[in-house]
């Protein structure tokens, strides 16, 4: 008799344990323990169970898992694996109507024919870094970028290293050009390879290796996150008291790029409704604002957008500035970068075509034709 009471006191415990995975935010774990205690607190009858993966690990062991009869119930993933897991319909479907507290530019680009699958978290939006002793003028376009280099150059120093041949970063640049303006946007880098505008190690180096070009005063210009201005201040004060930001560079089309991390829930979760209330309890405005003030990325709340922390910044403030123009940058993302099935395959087809139009292994237009057959191959 006592073993029977015991068992169902102890059963609903169990049976609504949401086990939830980030990628490495055990920095922040007072943070996060204190949304969870927070949470816990308001539904009683729901316990988190949290797990922190290493990031190198988090794409092997997510699928290994979703795959699986006992995956976690909530995932901290980048929107190109959660794209991938989608098409192979290991995720749940979040319904639109659960998603109305966040920004409308940025839920358009995690759909997935027409349907959404993962939740946002935190955003970034690269700026533009330049010093202002390099460089009078910052360009608002790559044309006015090309347009500029010569005389940078002619002052010993590079306009940019752009990491274009990084991840999705010319992906990006394309999609802020009409799709018939592809070989353009091509060509205008490889002129600038060739005339020796932007350095030999564009073809190789990564933005890691981009800033610390900048923090040696080799570059004018760095496209990246506000969260560099730390690294900028803490590591290279002198050329920190030269930097000043503006807006991203843009195409013809004028809209910015973003990063994004998302959540998403495994088909075979059993938690599925408790996990859900848990992440847009993570990302409510209280709790977006409070991770923004920590780690400076962007929140995805529209609400929390809407904050003075967003709108408003000191004079003097250097790295206030860079958040409000990173933030306003949400505002204008349409056409959105559409992830697909094999997006990272994607990614590399597109950085191997650079690379070889760079270093003039064939014509623009050949390789191109190369690459768009590459691609159709890999989306079949």
């Amino acid at each position: 008799m006592v073993t029977g009471i015991f068992f169902v006191f102890k059963k609903p415990s169990t049976n609504n344990e949401v086990v939830f995975w980030t990628l490495q935010m055990s920095d922040f774990a007072p943070y996060i323990n204190g949304v969870i205690k927070d949470f816990e607190k308001e539904n009683s009858d729901i316990k988190i169970k949290w797990v922190d993966v290493p990031f190198s690990e988090g794409e092997k062991r997510t699928l290994a898992s979703v795959l699986s009869d006992n995956p976690p119930d909530l995932v901290n993933l980048n929107p190109d694996f959660s794209a991938t897991l989608a098409h192979k319909g290991a995720l749940d479907e979040i319904k639109k109507e659960d998603l109305a507290q966040f920004n409308k530019e940025i839920l358009k680009s995690l759909e997935t024919n027409g349907k959404i699958y993962s939740i946002p978290w935190y955003a970034t939006s690269a700026i533009t870094i330049y010093n202002k002793s390099l460089l009078v003028n910052v360009p608002k376009t790559y044309e006015q970028m090309a347009d500029f280099a010569p005389q940078i150059r002619k002052n010993g120093a590079y306009i940019s290293l752009p990491n274009i041949t990084e991840n999705d970063t010319m992906l990006k640049i394309l999609n802020k050009y009409p799709e018939e303006k592809r070989k353009y946007v091509f060509e205008l880098f490889k002129n600038l390879y060739a005339n020796d505008l932007i350095p030999k190690e564009t073809v190789t180096m990564t933005l890691q290796e981009a800033l610390e070009k900048y923090m040696s005063g080799n570059i004018a210009l760095l496209g990246a996150g506000a969260n560099f201005l730390n690294m900028i201040k803490e590591n290279a004060p002198e050329i920190y008291s030269k930097t000043d930001v503006a807006p991203q560079i843009k195409g013809d089309l004028g809209q910015n790029d973003f990063s994004l991390m998302n959540f998403v829930i495994p088909l075979r979760a059993k938690h599925k409704v408790q996990a859900l209330k848990f992440a847009l309890f993570l990302t409510n405005d209280k709790n977006q604002l409070e991770l923004a003030k920590l780690t400076n990325v962007l929140a995805v709340n529209e609400s929390t957008l809407q904050n003075d922390f967003y709108k408003k910044y000191q004079h003097g403030d250097l790295i206030g500035k860079a958040r409000v123009i990173s933030a306003s940058q949400l505002n204008k993302l349409y056409p959105t970068f559409k992830t697909q099935k094999n997006q990272k395959e994607i990614n590399n087809l597109v950085n191997n075509a650079v690379q070889n139009i760079l270093l003039n292994k064939g014509t623009t237009e050949k390789i191109l034709q190369e690459l768009d057959k590459n691609v159709e191959l890999l989306k079949r």
